[in-house]
């Protein structure tokens, strides 16, 4: 396995550097990089909805349902062109869906730290969660652009800190093989 890891340690140095590289340009240039996720997402998403009606298309061929894999297509088809033709409303419906996930997921917490005060007295982490959930979903309805802007900056932050990780990664392969003489 490690011999594998060896052979390929430049394609881990060169997707650390892709991942670092895209880390900076989400954190240097937050707008054009949400831009640039929403047009691949819409790509990858359209690409979806064309290879699903092919999907459809071929298993009608062999007489097997395709309604539910045809209207998958269809609908993927439609997001994918919303994202590519209009990324900025694709961009605030992601937004809102986030914000109401954020908001469900926070009362459902709430209920449950609720009902665990019960049980257990004192019991307040979960309580907490939850509110804290609940005011972060409202907050990025009330200031969408600032929702999108922070999210643009945590995966910008993330995907830097893969990088690095990835390429340290890649160069400690490569230095381990030089040193190991490799066994026949």
């Amino acid at each position: 396995m490690d011999t594998v890891f060896r052979m390929n340690w430049g394609v881990l140095a060169l997707r650390g550097a892709l991942a670092t590289a895209f880390g900076l340009y989400a954190l240097l240039r937050p707008g054009q990089a949400l831009a640039t996720l929403i047009m691949v997402f819409g790509a990858m998403v359209l690409v979806a909805g064309i290879l699903s009606l092919v999907a459809g298309l071929r298993r009608q061929s062999h007489h097997r349902p395709i309604a539910a894999i045809v209207v998958e297509g269809i609908i993927c088809i439609a997001f994918g062109l919303l994202a590519l033709f209009r990324p900025g409303a694709t961009a605030v419906a992601w937004l809102f869906l986030v914000s109401g996930f954020a908001i469900v997921s926070g009362l459902l917490h709430l209920a449950a730290g609720l009902r665990l005060r019960k049980e257990t007295p004192g019991e307040w982490v979960l309580v907490a969660d939850g509110v804290l959930t609940v005011v972060l979903g409202i907050l990025m309805v009330l200031l969408p652009w600032a929702g999108l802007l922070a999210l643009i900056w945590l995966i910008g932050g993330y995907s830097l800190f893969f990088g690095i990780l990835l390429l340290v990664t890649a160069f400690r392969v490569r230095a381990g093989g030089a040193r190991r003489p490799r066994q026949a």
